[in-house]
C-alpha cells in the first residue's frame, strides 16, 4: 500500500470542505469533537493504489479533494472500473475486513482517516454518524442501480455527457458558478479511463467529444479542460431531467 501520511495538515472538521456532504454532515458540535480526536489524513499522488481488494483494511476514510477509481480485477487479468470515488465519498465497510474493490488515486488525493475499531464504537455511540452513512449507503446502490441504466440504454452522447455532469457536479474543489452560470474544472480520467468505464471505444470517446464541443455543450482547452456554458444544457444531453436525474 502507498501510502504518505499527513500530520502537517491540520483541518478543523467546521472548515473542511466536504463537511456538508461527508459521513459527519449530521453531526452536532459535541460529536465532531470525537471525530476531531480519532481523525487523521492520508494523501495519495496520482497514480498510488490505496489499497488492493482482498488486502486487509484497517481504517475507512471520506474523500475530502481529488478523485479514485474504484476498479476489480478479474481472474484472466482483465480489469474494469467499476466506479469512482469523489470529494465527500466514503471509502471502506465497517464491519468488513478486506477492501472489496482496488482503489487507485486518478488526481492528487487526500483522505480523512478513521481506524475501523475506533470508528465502529464511534457509530454506536454517535447516531448521526450511522444514520448519514446508512443514507450515503442508499444513494450509492441509488447511483449503482441508476449506472446500469447509463451502460445499458443511453447513447454513447448521452453517456460522455453523464460523466461530465457527474464530475462537475460533486467536485468538491469547484468554484462557484460565474454570474453568466459557466462551469469550468480538469477532468480527471484519460480518454482511455472514460472508454473502460463507459464500455467504449477510445475512439468513440474522442468522436462524442468533439461533437459535443463542436455543438456548443462543452468547450475545451486542451484535452482536460472543460467548461460547460449553460449546464441544464448538458444534463439534456446527458438524458436527465433538470433537477438532475440519477446525479442528485
Amino acid at each position: 500500500m502507498s501510502i504518505q501520511d499527513a500530520p502537517s495538515l491540520s483541518l478543523h472538521c467546521g472548515d473542511c470542505p466536504i463537511r456538508h456532504r461527508a459521513v459527519c454532515a449530521r453531526c452536532e458540535v459535541d460529536e465532531l469533537q470525537h471525530l476531531e480526536e480519532v481523525k487523521y489524513y492520508r494523501s495519495f499522488e496520482a497514480g498510488q493504489t490505496v489499497t488492493w481488494a482482498g488486502d486487509k483494511m484497517d481504517f475507512v476514510a471520506s474523500v475530502v479533494s481529488g478523485i479514485a477509481t474504484l476498479t476489480q480485477t478479474m481472474e484472466d487479468g482483465r480489469t474494469q472500473m467499476v466506479g469512482l470515488l469523489l470529494p465527500s465519498d466514503f471509502v471502506g465497510r465497517p464491519g468488513r475486513e478486506t477492501a472489496a474493490y482496488n482503489v487507485t488515486a486518478t488526481t492528487d488525493l487526500l483522505m480523512c482517516c478513521f481506524r475501523k475499531q475506533p470508528f465502529e464504537d464511534l457509530m454506536l455511540r454517535t447516531p448521526h454518524v450511522a444514520q448519514r452513512l446508512l443514507e450515503m449507503t442508499l444513494d450509492e446502490l441509488d447511483a449503482a442501480r441508476e449506472w446500469m441504466l447509463l451502460l445499458g440504454r443511453k447513447t454513447a452522447r448521452e453517456k460522455i455527457a453523464s460523466l461530465v455532469a457527474i464530475i462537475a457536479r460533486r467536485d468538491a474543489s469547484l468554484k462557484l458558478r460565474s454570474p453568466q452560470g459557466r462551469m469550468a474544472f480538469d477532468l480527471p480520467l484519460t480518454r482511455e479511463a472514460m472508454a473502460d468505464y463507459l464500455g467504449l471505444t477510445l475512439e468513440t470517446v474522442s468522436r462524442q467529444i468533439s461533437a459535443l464541443k463542436r455543438d456548443g455543450v462543452i468547450e475545451l482547452q486542451g484535452k482536460r479542460h472543460v467548461t460547460i456554458p449553460d449546464f441544464d444544457r448538458l444534463l439534456t444531453e446527458a438524458g436527465d431531467d433538470n433537477d438532475g436525474g440519477y446525479l442528485a
